[in-house]
């Protein structure tokens, strides 16, 4: 698949401060591609480099092949959603969104035809002659998300889209996004802190702090086997056993813990015997167990201190040596523990993911 952009050591500063830091990335035709990452870590700046809205300072920018590095906004074709919606207040959906297409000099009955359909395709069909501030919060996204796709971009960029929306919104414009991506040939380059939103939507994800990529990859990738400890702890809850490395068997490593000893998967680390790890256990991936394991990592006789029943969902809080370690039983099996039960954690070798130890 051909590239819709290419992004090269992109550097920016704010006079001491520096914003990105070699900042590097491709993005495939037609992706939904993510950047993820705290308050403060560069993924709006680069957003607003992609957008022409800043400069960088050094780097390059190839949308298409094409050098874009010295063209101005309005002719990158890559409009940007913000999360603030910037919707004209005294003009109807339909004036805000054929604006763009008549600073285009487009014929008035194309124009007509092109919002009409993006209407539609938005679910805004017979609102047009509305004010924004008739509609729902949802609704006035859904009109930012149209004035975009209506001028037939190769990419769309959207800064924290759903940001402003709670949380039944956000949900419900999750799902409308999903569908407007796969209803079109649009590249969609999404910045969020939200890591629901990213590995709910994502085709791919490139993880961001303090201005440099941290990984990249598909979302289930990332979750399960993430190759640092940043993105272990920032998608999603994580619990850690230290350890050390005794032996190394092609994709198993044997680790000392103070549980005993432990088999886990290798993961795509560079590991040496002796060398000192965290072992990455997702709370949905431990089991409430008898005494035998079954081939399992075990930590026994936990103490239950808090049990919390959502939905279908139980998450049990449990303790051994001081540590807690959070367990989410999915509806796999009925919880008979109660508050001051003593339990058995068991962890398949398979969902045990070793993690180079955070410096």
């Amino acid at each position: 698949m051909s590239s819709a952009l290419n992004v090269n050591n992109v550097v920016k500063n704010f006079n001491e401060i520096q914003a990105l830091n070699g900042v590097s990335f491709d993005i495939r035709k037609g992706e939904l591609f993510f950047l993820l990452g705290p308050s403060g870590c560069g993924k709006t700046t680069m957003l607003r480099i992609l957008a022409g809205l800043e400069e960088a300072n050094s780097g390059s920018i190839y949308f298409s092949g094409e050098d874009v590095k010295n063209l101005p906004a309005y002719k990158r074709g890559a409009p940007m959603v913000f999360q603030n919606y910037a919707l004209w207040p005294h003009m109807t959906v339909y004036a805000n969104i054929a604006f763009g297409l008549q600073e285009q000099k487009i014929a008035k009955k194309e124009i007509k035809n092109r919002v009409n359909d993006i209407l539609k395709l938005v679910n805004l069909e017979g609102l047009g002659s509305r004010t924004p501030g008739e509609l729902s919060g949802g609704q006035q996204q859904r009109v930012v998300l149209a004035r975009a796709l209506v001028l037939n971009p190769e990419i769309i960029l959207l800064d924290e889209p759903l940001s402003n929306l709670d949380a039944k919104l956000r949900h419900e414009m999750r799902h409308e996004i999903e569908e407007l991506h796969k209803n079109t040939n649009i590249t969609f380059i999404y910045v969020t802190h939200d890591q629901l939103e990213a590995l709910s939507l994502a085709d791919r994800i490139a993880v961001m702090d303090k201005g440099q990529i941290m990984s990249q990859g598909k979302p289930a990738e990332l979750y399960h086997t993430p190759d640092n400890y940043f993105c272990a702890t920032f998608l999603g809850e994580a619990n850690f056993v230290a350890g050390q490395v005794v032996e190394i068997d092609n994709d198993k490593v044997i680790v000392d813990t103070e549980y005993g000893q432990w088999i886990t998967n290798r993961n795509s680390h560079t590991l040496a015997q002796g060398e000192i790890v965290d072992l990455l256990i997702r709370p949905e991936n431990i089991d409430i167990c008898n005494n035998n394991n079954d081939g399992c990592n075990v930590i026994q006789d936990c103490l239950t201190e808090k049990i919390s029943i959502n939905g279908s969902t139980i998450s049990i809080t449990v303790t051994k040596n001081d540590k807690n370690f959070k367990v989410i039983d999915l509806n796999r099996l009925p919880c008979t523990s109660t508050v001051g039960d003593k339990i058995n954690m068991k962890i398949k070798f398979e969902r045990t993911i070793v993690i180079k130890k955070a410096k």
